[in-house]
């Protein structure tokens, strides 16, 4: 009998050999904004994404894929399932108190680099610049022990984080969350916001 994270992690990583192949089978998944892929995650996840974000499952933190499955449920599907509503970033507190649990116990350590990228990534979501740094240095890391064939995947990884970090160094939280949770933007967000790729 499977773990019951199981079908949540083969869906999200799928089962391609390497990284490289991973990353063109599930990217789309992983970064993509497609109507279809929220629907299927809403379907397929949405009440394991709701008892994530009631406090339930944490059974699933007794081991490191587990942990990463229910890091996934609270921190990426609702941003999926709820896209462009406050509820987008509800499980965002969750997924940083659990993820700070996990990295101290060293569960990040015993996954693969690029199941890695989606613990990080929680770092990454996070508006406090003392986080940022933190996803920044975890990102620098886990590039520095990539093989050279695989860097340039990582490297990106890195560089999305820098960016992230270096917005909320300058503004304190993300402008292009504004809109959805209903805060005012100055007027030097409203003109970052028209500059490319200000959105991520």
């Amino acid at each position: 009998m499977s773990a019951p994270w199981q079908p949540l992690l083969e869906w999200w990583f799928g089962s391609a050999g390497t990284t490289a192949a991973m990353v063109a089978d599930k990217g789309r998944l992983w970064f993509g904004k497609r109507d279809r892929q929220d629907l299927e995650a809403r379907e397929r996840f949405g009440v394991q994404v709701e008892q994530a974000l009631a406090g339930d499952l944490t059974e699933w933190t007794q081991c490191p894929e587990g942990w990463l499955a229910l890091v996934i449920l609270l921190d990426q599907l609702p941003r999926m399932i709820f896209r462009d509503s406050p509820r987008a970033f509800s499980g965002d507190a969750r997924a940083q108190a659990l993820v700070a649990q996990g990295v101290a116990a060293d569960f990040d350590r015993r996954l693969s680099a690029i199941q890695r990228v989606f613990v990080y990534l929680v770092f990454e979501h996070c508006e406090h610049l003392a986080v940022q740094n933190e996803a920044v240095s975890r990102f620098a890391a886990l590039l520095a022990e990539q093989p050279e064939v695989g860097r340039a995947i990582f490297a990106d990884y890195l560089d999305y984080a820098e960016r992230h970090r270096d917005v909320i160094a300058r503004f304190g939280r993300f402008p292009h969350r504004n809109r959805v949770l209903g805060r005012e933007s100055t007027v030097e967000e409203v003109a970052f916001l028209q500059e490319p790729g200000s959105r991520f």
